[in-house]
């Protein structure tokens, strides 16, 4: 049960900061090139983001779920994320229904951004694992019971 709610904790937590990154992403046409919508943009690309991460999260908890951080790849995160922004486009292509050109536009462009969102992601959490775990490289020894320990596991003492 806690695994579960760690990953699910660990998805919302994904697509929060995906949400975040794409919500600065959707700043820059309004900031820098003066464009003006009806759709704030920002907020779509947010819910993008959040879409996107957990997304992200799912594929990457169905193929590489029992992998340490430090065991993964940045190409290899890079390539989920770039797998689960086509999946994004194909989903948003498909329920807004647009023609071959659009999608073929914004594929690459969710892909990309997904696939940079992936990379950031695993650099960050890399950075906090280290920063977290104590360097293990010496040659330390197992934790052992003491005797007073084993005994109040066993039952026999009080």
């Amino acid at each position: 049960m806690w695994k579960w709610q760690r990953r699910i904790r660990g998805a919302i937590g994904m697509a929060l900061t995906w949400a975040a990154a794409l919500f600065a992403v959707g700043l820059v046409p309004r900031w820098v090139f003066g464009v003006h919508t009806d759709v704030p943009i920002p907020l779509v690309f947010g819910v993008f983001g959040f879409i996107a991460g957990v997304t992200f999260s799912a594929l990457l908890m169905l193929t590489d779920g029992r992998r340490r951080f430090e065991q993964l790849s940045i190409r290899r995160f890079a390539g989920w994320g770039a797998i689960g922004g086509l999946l994004l486009s194909a989903i948003w292509a498909n329920a807004v229904s647009l023609r071959l050109g659009e999608v073929l536009a914004i594929a690459p462009t969710f892909a990309l951004a997904c696939a940079v969102c992936a990379s950031g992601s695993l650099a960050v959490a890399r950075r906090a694992v280290r920063r977290e775990l104590p360097d293990t490289r010496g040659n330390i020894a197992e934790p052992e019971l003491t005797d007073h320990e084993k005994r109040n596991l066993l039952g026999g003492g009080h």
